[in-house]
């Protein structure tokens, strides 16, 4: 299939490759542009994957308090030089994953935080679930792997839908930023606070409200 050039420029700012990289890699993927980020990346020529292994170390400690202080998130992103931690590109960067936090409530930065003690309970509960709905035994074990794929886009950060744009995940956002800011940067921890969490009161949706607020 012919490569459209607005692939092409899609592809180019998302991984910060070469024209010419980025056309080789559409025709080998036919087109499609999540696996030819991944093609770009195996070979090395994506800008994001040669900048992930630098040290971060400056960055930013960002907060969002929900309208009304219901929500509290803090969240420490890191890049290379303070002074791109200082431009507004990064901060901006930093109110949406605080932002985002707020809304989606991850448990995790990444899947690899997930400890294997998680894991096993949360995996005998699907398969208790598959059961109880009277799935054949030899088909639950495929059920239950796809479930945790489900299980790591709920509450995984990185894999997350970006409440500002559904069709990228967090971590896409993550690669456009280093590919257009020019450094490594990495989220590296979070904290967020419910008013009157782990407390018997009425339900409230706030995470709507917070997700209401950000598509302003």
């Amino acid at each position: 299939m012919a490569v459209s050039a607005s692939a092409v420029k899609e592809l180019r700012e998302r991984t910060g490759a070469g024209m010419l990289d980025c056309k080789k890699a559409l025709d080998e993927t036919n087109g499609d542009i999540a696996k030819a980020i991944d093609l770009l990346r195996e070979k090395g020529l994506s800008a994001a994957a040669n900048k992930a292994g630098r040290v971060a170390t400056e960055g930013t400690v960002e907060s969002y308090i929900h309208a009304g202080g219901r929500i509290g998130v803090l969240v420490e992103i890191n890049c290379e030089t303070d002074f791109v931690g200082k431009t507004e590109q990064f901060r901006e960067f930093a109110r949406d994953i605080a932002m985002q936090i707020a809304a989606a409530n991850p448990k995790f930065v990444s899947r690899e935080e997930v400890s294997s003690e998680e894991l096993d309970k949360e995996r005998e509960i699907l398969r208790a679930q598959a059961l109880n709905e009277g799935k054949p035994e030899k088909i639950v074990e495929k059920m239950v792997e796809g479930r945790i794929s489900k299980y790591y886009e709920e509450f995984c950060l990185l894999e997350q839908a970006f409440i500002k744009d559904p069709d990228k995940t967090i971590h896409t956002l993550l690669k456009e930023k280093i590919s257009t800011i020019g450094e490594n940067i990495s989220i590296r921890r979070f904290v967020r606070y419910e008013l009157g969490e782990g407390l018997e009161k009425k339900e409230d949706n706030f995470v709507a409200e917070v997700m209401s607020q950000a598509k302003l």
